[in-house]
């Protein structure tokens, strides 16, 4: 396609009708560079694209190796981007970022509705959420791992990646029946399903509108 679109240039210039020709816009990929929350999920809010098409353009990246700093292809960006509104960008995702949840990477603190929280570490995992429904939660019923009542807060996890008791500030997510930004939330339960870098959101609600939260990857604080 290139040598046809030179050859097409030159002889347009021959015939001396060059100045018929019009620069397409050019479409390239664009590049992000993730911060302290980012997720593939965030970047398909942001960008408005379908979120597998995101990993499909970042096959080395793996959705819980994403840390502050690492850069990541956003495909079918127009190119280039005018400056100033790429700024503005900029500024938007930020204040998006920070308005409720400020993370002090240096000193280990993440600071959510102006409380301070010392953390570990953060990692990313993909989040399902489950109901308080009978074919959710076997023969125990709507109770946790240790025989309490499920609540807003409570999430399975599997203990040999999250230790049973753990307390985590949950960010990155997006779903009406939890709290915006982040909340935190206690490793009480477990799920067969349930392996590896996954945990299971417990929301209150109805079985299909908890349905509606699907896969996320969220990141998690985990808070000393």
């Amino acid at each position: 396609m290139k040598n046809k679109s030179k050859a097409f240039a030159i002889f347009a210039a021959a015939l001396g009708i060059s100045t018929m020709l019009h620069t397409a816009p050019v479409q390239a990929d664009s590049v992000h560079i993730a911060g302290a929350t980012t997720t593939y999920y965030t970047l398909s809010n942001y960008y408005g694209i379908n979120i597998n098409e995101i990993m499909d353009a970042n096959p080395d990246v793996a959705a819980g190796n994403i840390y502050p700093g690492l850069s990541l292809t956003i495909p079918g960006i127009t190119a280039p981007k005018d400056t100033v509104s790429m700024k503005a960008s900029a500024v938007s995702e930020a204040s998006i970022i920070t308005a409720s949840l400020n993370v002090e990477s240096a000193s280990n603190t993440v600071e959510a509705w102006g409380k301070a929280f010392s953390y570990e570490k953060v990692i990313q995992v993909k989040a399902s959420a489950y109901s308080s429904a009978a074919s959710e939660n076997g023969v125990w019923g709507a109770v946790d791992y240790f025989g309490n009542p499920l609540k807003l807060g409570t999430i399975a996890v599997d203990p040999s990646v999250i230790p049973l008791g753990t307390k985590v500030l949950v960010t990155g997510h997006s779903h009406p029946g939890l709290p915006k930004m982040a909340f935190l939330a206690t490793a009480t339960d477990t799920g067969s399903a349930i392996k590896g870098n996954r945990i299971d959101i417990f929301i209150p609600g109805s079985q299909s509108s908890v349905a509606e939260f699907g896969y996320q990857y969220v990141n998690l604080f985990i808070i000393d």
